[in-house]
C-alpha cells in the first residue's frame, strides 16, 4: 500500500504547474510513494476546486514525483488513529476527493509513471484518461494486509469487467500496463521516455476542441451511465441540443459545410 509517513513536509504537497490550458498536478510525497495522507487528500481537493474555477483551465494531468505514481493511503497515519468514527470520515473524504475528479468540468488525464496500488489504482479509475508507461503496474493490494479494498473497488469495477475487478480485489495481484489497457483500466501505453510527450499529445487534442462541448459531454456521460437506457437517452438529446444552438456548434458546421477550419474562440 505505502510506505512510512515521513515527520516533516517542506515542500507542498501538490505541485500545480499551468500552461496553454493544460495544468498539471504532482503528487509530492516521493519518499512515501505518494501516498494519500489525510493532508494529501485536502490539498489534492484543494487545488482541484481551485481548477474548477479557473476558465483557463481546460485540462487536467495529474502526476506522481519520485518512483511512484500512488501507493494508496497513508497506512501509518491509519493505525495510529484506530477507530471507526476517524476510518469512516477518512474514506468518505477520499470518495469525495474522487468524486470531484468526475464532476470536474476538465477532463483529468492520468500520467501513471509507477505502481499505482489501493487508493492509488482507483485513483486512476477514476481520471477520465489514462496514460501509462510501459513500465508502470496496478494492483488492489489491501487485501494481502487483511484489508479489502472496498472503495477502490467501487471505481474498479467501473472500468474492467466485474470477474477482471474481483479477481484483483481477492488476490491483490499486480497487473502490468499492456494487461491494464486491454482491461480498459488506462488507454495507452508508452515507453517511460515517451510518456510525457503522450499525455502533452492527448491533452493538447482536448484543449483544441471547444471548451463548452467538452464540459457538457463530460457532465453527461457520467450522468447518463447511471441512468436506464430511456432516460440516458433523454438527457444526451436533451445535451446535444443545448450543445448545437450554442455557437460554437454553429461554427463547426458551418466551418464543416464550406470546408474551412472553425473560428473557436481560444482559451480565456
Amino acid at each position: 500500500m505505502n510506505a512510512p509517513t515521513s515527520s516533516t513536509q517542506l515542500e507542498p504537497l501538490v505541485l500545480r504547474a499551468q500552461a496553454d490550458g493544460i495544468v498539471r498536478l504532482t503528487l509530492n510525497r516521493p519518499a512515501q510513494f505518494n501516498s494519500l495522507s489525510e493532508e494529501m487528500l485536502a490539498a489534492l481537493s484543494a487545488e482541484l476546486d481551485a481548477v474548477a474555477a479557473d476558465a483557463s483551465a481546460r485540462v487536467v494531468v495529474i502526476a506522481g514525483s519520485g518512483k511512484a505514481f500512488c501507493a494508496g493511503h497513508d497506512l501509518k497515519q491509519m493505525k495510529a488513529s484506530p477507530q471507526l468514527d476517524y476510518y469512516r470520515q477518512l474514506f468518505a473524504d477520499c470518495a469525495r476527493l474522487m468524486l470531484k475528479i468526475q464532476r470536474l468540468p476538465q477532463p483529468v488525464i492520468a500520467r501513471v509513471h509507477g505502481i499505482a496500488t489501493a487508493a492509488g489504482c482507483q485513483l486512476v479509475a477514476m481520471c477520465d484518461l489514462a496514460v501509462a508507461a510501459d513500465v508502470a503496474k496496478f494492483a488492489v493490494s489491501g487485501i494481502n494486509v487483511g484489508l479489502f479494498c472496498a472503495t477502490p473497488g467501487v471505481a474498479l469495477s467501473r472500468n474492467v469487467t466485474r470477474k477482471q475487478a474481483f479477481e484483483m480485489l481477492v488476490t491483490g495481484d499486480f497487473i502490468d500496463a499492456a494487461t491494464a489497457r486491454d482491461r480498459g483500466l488506462v488507454n495507452r501505453v508508452v515507453p517511460l521516455d515517451q510518456l510525457d510527450a503522450e499525455v502533452e499529445r492527448l491533452a493538447r487534442a482536448i484543449v483544441a476542441k471547444p471548451q463548452v462541448a467538452i464540459a457538457m459531454g463530460k457532465g453527461m456521460f457520467y450522468k447518463q451511465l447511471e441512468m436506464g437506457i430511456e432516460a440516458a437517452y433523454q438527457l444526451a438529446g436533451q445535451t446535444m441540443a443545448c450543445n448545437m444552438v450554442d455557437e460554437v456548434a454553429q461554427e463547426g458546421v458551418d466551418a464543416f459545410m464550406n470546408k474551412r477550419r472553425p473560428h473557436w474562440a481560444p482559451p480565456a
